[in-house]
C-alpha cells in the first residue's frame, strides 16, 4: 500500500508542474484538416482556472494520502485508478501540443482512472479524498467530451457540422455525468460539469443549439447532483 500512497504522491507532483515545462493554451486549430478557430463545444478561457484548484488539491490529497492513510485499504482502493489517470495525464500536455487525436485518447484514459478513483472513494475522509477526486473527474467529463467534439468536427468525421458535433459530445458529456451521479452522488463532480456547461453557454454568447442544450445540461446535473445525495445521504457530500 505505501508503494501506491508514494506513486500517488510522485505522479501528482510531476502532473502538478507539468504546466511549467509544457505552457497549454488550448489545442492549435490549424493542427486539424478542418481548422477549429471557433468551435462552439469549447468553455470561455475563464473555465480553465478551475485548474488551479484541482492542481492543489490533488496534492493536498496525494500529501495526506501518504501522510496518514498509507495503509487505509479504502484510501488504498482508490490508488490503481488514480495511478491509471496520472500515468495519463502527465505527459498529456505534450501531446496535445502535436496530436489531438492522441490527446483525446489520452484524456479518456484520465477519466477512467479518475473515475474508477472516484466510484471506490469510501465514505468518511469526503472532503480529503472524494472531493479532490469529484472534481478532477467531473471536468475530465466535460474536457474529454470537448476533445472528442473537436476532434469529430476537425476531421469532418461523419459529415457533420461543428455544431452537430458540438451537441454529440455534450450529449456524451451528461449520459457519462448522469451515470457516474447515479453510482456515486458527488457534489464536486457535478459542480465541475455544471462549471464546463455553463462557460460553453457563455463563450456562445447564450445563443445558439450548443448554448441551450448546455443550459438544459447545467439543469439535469444540478438537479441531478442535489436529488441523488439527498436520497443517497450515506454517500456523503463529496
Amino acid at each position: 500500500m505505501t508503494i501506491k500512497a508514494i506513486a500517488v504522491l510522485g505522479l501528482t507532483l510531476a502532473f502538478f508542474i507539468s504546466p511549467v515545462f509544457v505552457p497549454f493554451d488550448g489545442f492549435n486549430p490549424t493542427l486539424y484538416p478542418i481548422p477549429q478557430f471557433t468551435p462552439p463545444v469549447l468553455p470561455a478561457g475563464y473555465a480553465f482556472s478551475l485548474w488551479g484548484i484541482i492542481y492543489l488539491w490533488l496534492l493536498m490529497m496525494a500529501a495526506v494520502g501518504l501522510w496518514r492513510f498509507r495503509e487505509d485499504p479504502e484510501w488504498d482502493a482508490t490508488r490503481p485508478g488514480f495511478i491509471l489517470s496520472m500515468i495519463a495525464g502527465v505527459p498529456w500536455l505534450a501531446v496535445a501540443e502535436v496530436s489531438p487525436v492522441w490527446a483525446t485518447v489520452m484524456i479518456y484514459v484520465m477519466l477512467v482512472g479518475a473515475l474508477w478513483a472516484l466510484i471506490r472513494a469510501p465514505r468518511r475522509d469526503a472532503w480529503m479524498l472524494a472531493g479532490p477526486l469529484g472534481l478532477y473527474a467531473g471536468w475530465l467529463t466535460a474536457a474529454s467530451s470537448v476533445a472528442l467534439g473537436l476532434t469529430g468536427a476537425g476531421w469532418g468525421i461523419g459529415g457533420f457540422s461543428d455544431v452537430v458535433w458540438g451537441i454529440i459530445a455534450l450529449c456524451v458529456a451528461l449520459t457519462i455525468a448522469l451515470i457516474v451521479l447515479w453510482k456515486r452522488p458527488s457534489l464536486t463532480y457535478g459542480a465541475a460539469v455544471v462549471w464546463a456547461l455553463v462557460a460553453i453557454m457563455v463563450r456562445n454568447d447564450f445563443a445558439g443549439s450548443v448554448a441551450m442544450l448546455a443550459g438544459v445540461g447545467v439543469v439535469i446535473i444540478a438537479g441531478a447532483t442535489l436529488l441523488l445525495r439527498a436520497r443517497r445521504p450515506a454517500l456523503q457530500s463529496s
